[in-house]
């Protein structure tokens, strides 16, 4: 599994917009069959599901507001991307109903790349799942995933824990095993519209967010460490293909 992954150049100002292609960014991955300076994946696959994001700047993060280009409100922008999938194939291994998490932990401006980058698949995914959507999330398939490549300076490694998302009345819960946990309310105008961001096309689930609040986040794994309330977050409806 730790195969499909691979330490990456740090490059800088690119977008999610703008996927690299340089071929010495595959490294050896058993469901692509590539091997490093190999041609591109020419496997297919889709993701559908809802996504959640919260990272330790206050609401509402400056680093996505700005396309990566302002500070955060801290040394650095530490972040976690919860992902549940309602469907998704990846070359016919189904995905449907797994859920997985990525930790990011980036300089204050997040387009100066050299993040520090994890994985989490949830304990209830099979082998074959589990090596599908590493695939994936590595970027060797193309699609959004791709386009972190320059920016990762390294892979702190993949973790199995229990993923679970509930909702009770106003509140969302996300909770990865004993590491992760954090409350949210999405955010409404007085005449009952969602409050949004547009135009961000630098994040995966953009160029429109839902903007969400905080009140309740504790976050502990890999290494990254943050939480309280008032914190960033958005949530949308997603749908990715590679």
């Amino acid at each position: 599994m730790d195969g499909i992954w691979r330490a990456h150049r740090k490059r800088t100002g690119r977008s999610f917009r703008s996927p690299p292609l340089d071929p010495l960014w595959y490294a050896w991955n058993p469901l692509t069959g590539q091997s490093e300076g190999g041609k591109e994946p020419t496997m297919t696959w889709n993701f559908e599901g809802n996504y959640y994001e919260n990272c330790s700047c206050s609401a509402v993060c400056p680093c996505t507001s700005s396309n990566m280009q302002a500070p955060a409100t801290n040394d650095r922008c530490n972040a976690v991307f919860a992902f549940d999938l309602t469907s998704g194939d990846v070359n016919g291994t189904d995905v449907s109903g797994c859920s997985l998490m990525l930790m990011v932990d980036s300089p204050a401006v997040m387009a100066d790349g050299d993040w520090k980058v994890g994985l989490v698949i949830d304990t209830g995914a099979s082998d074959a799942q589990v090596e599908a959507l590493g695939a994936v999330m590595s970027g060797d398939l193309g699609g959004p995933p791709a386009a972190l490549g320059p920016l990762i300076g390294d892979f702190v490694g993949i973790e199995r824990h229990p993923i679970s998302f509930a909702v009770n009345g106003d509140d969302q819960t996300v909770t990865v095993g004993d590491s992760v946990s954090f409350t949210v309310q999405q955010e409404f105008s007085t005449a009952g519209d969602p409050v949004q961001l547009t135009g961000i096309d630098t994040h995966p689930a953009g160029p429109v967010l839902n903007v969400f609040r905080v009140s309740a986040s504790s976050v502990s794994i890999m290494g990254m460490e943050f939480g309280g309330a008032g914190l960033s977050c958005f949530s949308n409806p997603f749908s990715w293909a590679g």
